[in-house]
């Protein structure tokens, strides 16, 4: 039996994430508990030691902006946690649409848009990467060259040929 869908990809368990995106939540914990939150705790340190706490914006502000701090730390622990880091460039079937893949996109006119398929913590249509659970990823799973996918979208269903695939 195979360990790979026809859809999926490989199975693994958790959410897949490329190795530049969990690089990226990696930077952004770093950042947050090595240099954010230690200037804050000092600010609030110098704050409270100015007296009367109950009128005093620093300490209230920076109390505030320290409980948001260590909301996003433990946010991004689990979440790192529960993902699962997957290399787009050691997929076995280079000639399918999978998890990474690079896919080069045709509308009905001819309009032509590149994707890249990559975790939904990493997401940012606007820069080309599609989230794996969106409605266009799920459409173009274990597509080929030349393959024509249909996509509900809120304005209505439209059609895309795969042009190119690849996970460089």
């Amino acid at each position: 039996m195979s360990d790979q869908s026809e859809d999926d990809g490989p199975k693994v368990a958790g959410a897949p994430i490329t190795p530049a995106g969990m690089a990226a939540l990696k930077a952004r914990y770093d950042h947050l508990l090595g240099k954010e939150r230690p200037e804050i705790v000092e600010i609030v340190s110098w704050a409270a030691g100015n007296g009367d706490r109950s009128e005093n914006g620093d300490y209230i502000y920076g109390r505030k902006r320290m409980r948001e701090i260590d909301r996003e730390l433990a946010f991004l622990a689990r979440r790192m946690k529960a993902l699962r880091v997957i290399d787009p460039v050691v997929q076995v079937d280079q000639s399918r649409v999978f998890f990474g893949a690079l896919v080069e996109l045709a509308d009905e006119d001819d309009a032509r848009q590149t994707v890249r398929l990559v975790g939904d913590d990493e997401q940012d249509a606007g820069a080309g990467r599609v989230g794996w659970s969106s409605p266009i990823a799920k459409a173009l799973r274990g597509a080929s060259l030349g393959d024509v996918r249909k996509v509900k979208l809120p304005s209505g269903v439209k059609e895309w040929e795969i042009m190119a695939i690849s996970y460089s």
